[in-house]
């Protein structure tokens, strides 16, 4: 009994091994509160500020818990600032709203940040169903049909072949825009009128134009050879941006182009004119 009991014994605990084995509590992205936690004390073990827990489960003050409730634990990541940026392209770059990274560092969203300061970005989460009401507090990917765009957006180049596709940042290889093959130095021209919110070299992106338009809108202009426009311009629709090169991550001469709504990447297929 007891030679036959011992195999038997082994294997059960090492079918129940991997369930017995916790997740670290900073590597955790869903939690189980246990009796006599509190928030404040979950994200210390998580190190996730207090307030992003707080938001990605629609909790409200004094943020209290109760034994066995499940909370979305949102990872971060950290961006170093470097000389010439601004809260606007850090926020662009990453997707999330710079309201967001500034309530999650405790810092002004109004006060510019400076070279140097490093900055937590929280991880980018669909509004729970508890703060609805209130809307998300965090920007998600979103469809937006052409029906909702007030602003009507032009290709900014003649060709409209795409080379590659948007696919939404839930993907797992996503990708924020498209990107257009054309003959380097062709004109790059303003997908609709608006300002020029930056005009510089952007890491990926290259050479970069991002203009921003009405309703919360904004176009970006990248893999670009040269910049024709600079901060602060006012832009016609059909003005010259700038110059298609093979800048950033470019595959060759192309145009990488992007649209966004509240920050969040939309499909720029979806908002412009048919290919004929």
């Amino acid at each position: 009994m007891i030679r036959t009991a011992l195999p038997a014994l082994a294997l059960a605990l090492a079918l129940a091994a991997p369930a017995l084995a916790a997740t670290p509590p900073e590597q955790e992205t869903e939690h189980v509160v246990q009796p006599g936690e509190t928030l404040g004390g979950i994200a210390v073990r998580a190190k996730v500020p207090r307030v992003l827990i707080a938001e990605a489960n629609g909790l409200t003050e004094p943020y209290a818990v109760r034994a066995g409730q499940k909370l979305k634990i949102p990872r971060t990541r950290h961006h170093t600032v470097e000389a010439g940026e601004t809260g606007f392209a850090i926020a662009y770059a990453y997707a999330v709203p710079w309201k967001d990274i500034a309530v999650a560092n405790g810092i002004d969203p109004d006060v510019p940040v400076r070279a140097g300061q490093r900055l937590l970005i929280p991880t980018v989460l669909a509004a729970p169903a508890a703060a609805s009401a209130k809307g998300p507090s965090m920007a998600a990917p979103i469809p937006a049909p052409a029906a909702e765009a007030k602003v009507r957006f032009a290709w900014p180049l003649a060709e409209r072949k795409v080379r590659r596709s948007f696919a939404p940042r839930s993907a797992a290889s996503h990708h924020d825009g498209i990107d257009i093959p054309a003959e380097e130095g062709k004109a790059v021209r303003a997908a609709a009128a608006g300002k020029v919110i930056f005009a510089g070299d952007k890491d990926d992106y290259g050479k970069l134009v991002i203009v921003q338009h009405e309703g919360g809108w904004h176009t970006a202009y990248g893999f670009l050879s040269k910049l024709t426009v600079a901060q602060g311009d006012a832009v016609g629709l059909g003005e010259r941006v700038g110059l298609v090169g093979r800048t950033g991550l470019a595959k060759g001469s192309e145009l990488h182009f992007e649209i966004r709504k509240d920050n969040a990447p939309v499909d720029p297929v979806g908002l412009l004119p048919a290919a004929r």
